[in-house]
């Protein structure tokens, strides 16, 4: 594939910042809509149904701008194991929350950043984590803690969805450094439709196997909900944070993403009522602390391709 010069950065502007930070409460709102149409529709189905939805969007727009569909034969093995961690991490998650609340998910997923910095320490030559990251590391790990201390009104299923959901994010994290060694090789949204594809009938499997019903409900909220993961996260926020990240840089959009578990934890206590204590209050700050100290300088590691795309 032929390598093209990257545009230079742009200055943040104003108004594309206060984009950014749309797009940042977007993604944190996620988790509250995977957990409205799971009300109606069983974990597999919906995640199925989801990126069903989100590889079409993102097929049409790929037409319509003229993007390169075809991939070569040396493409195929590394696009086949992003795409066997896409569908693994999605199961995963998918049933992991229905397990837990939104607003935990929500914090737990948001612990992706600092397994990133300890797998390119290992994996990315010049990756190194440095002294600030490690403490930007420590205090994010420090709120999963918190995360885990309340217990209030939570069931035992509650805390293995809690479980689960962090090795899924584990899982997401050992993916988005597979795919920084291999991006150059890729257009960014092949490495998000192709893996988008592949998982389709693993879900559809997943979903006769352990769904019990695979539909259950499916009214005006539950469908908004899904059309909300699939064409506002999955495929607008793919189109749209791609262009952000090539027209303003990484450093720039990494500056937002403290927004992210910020806006999924008062959405999911707005939204679905859930409680917001003062432990989880604690896991905000100290997750939210840790992601802004991790990037107050410029960042080397792996460039956030899309935020939403794994949740």
């Amino acid at each position: 594939m032929t390598k093209h010069s990257p545009p230079a950065i742009q200055r943040l502007s104003f108004f594309s910042g206060l984009f950014i930070a749309f797009l940042c409460i977007l993604f944190g709102a996620n988790a509250v809509a995977i957990k409205i149409s799971l009300t109606g529709l069983g974990v597999f189905t919906a995640a199925g149904i989801r990126f069903s939805l989100a590889a079409t969007a993102i097929f049409l727009w790929a037409l319509a701008t003229r993007q390169p569909l075809k991939i070569k034969r040396d493409q195929i093995y590394p696009l086949l194991i992003i795409s066997a961690f896409f569908t693994v991490q999605l199961s995963l998650f998918y049933f992991g929350l229905n397990k837990t609340l939104a607003s935990r998910g929500t914090l737990l997923v948001n612990m992706q950043p600092f397994f990133i910095l300890f797998l390119a320490h290992v994996f990315i030559p010049n990756d190194r984590i440095t002294k600030r990251k490690l403490f930007g590391i420590l205090i994010g790990f420090s709120g999963v803690a918190f995360v885990f201390l309340e217990k209030k009104g939570l069931t035992t299923n509650f805390q293995i969805g809690d479980v689960v959901i962090l090795i899924a994010t584990l899982l997401w994290a050992v993916n988005a450094v597979y795919t920084k060694k291999i991006l150059e090789r890729f257009q960014p949204f092949q490495v998000v439709l192709y893996p988008a594809l592949f998982s389709l009938p693993l879900f559809l499997i997943e979903a006769l196997l352990w769904d019990g019903q695979m539909i259950l409900t499916l009214d005006s909220t539950v469908i908004i909900a899904l059309l909300y993961q699939s064409l506002a996260t999955a495929a607008f926020g793919f189109v749209a944070w791609h262009t952000m990240l090539r027209k303003y840089g990484a450093v720039s959009m990494h500056s937002f993403l403290f927004i992210m578990p910020i806006a999924g934890v008062f959405l999911g206590g707005l939204v679905l009522g859930e409680p917001i204590t003062f432990n989880i209050l604690v896991a905000l700050f100290l997750i939210v602390s840790g992601i802004s100290i991790v990037n107050l300088k410029t960042i080397r590691g792996i460039p956030i391709l899309h935020p939403g795309r794994n949740i």
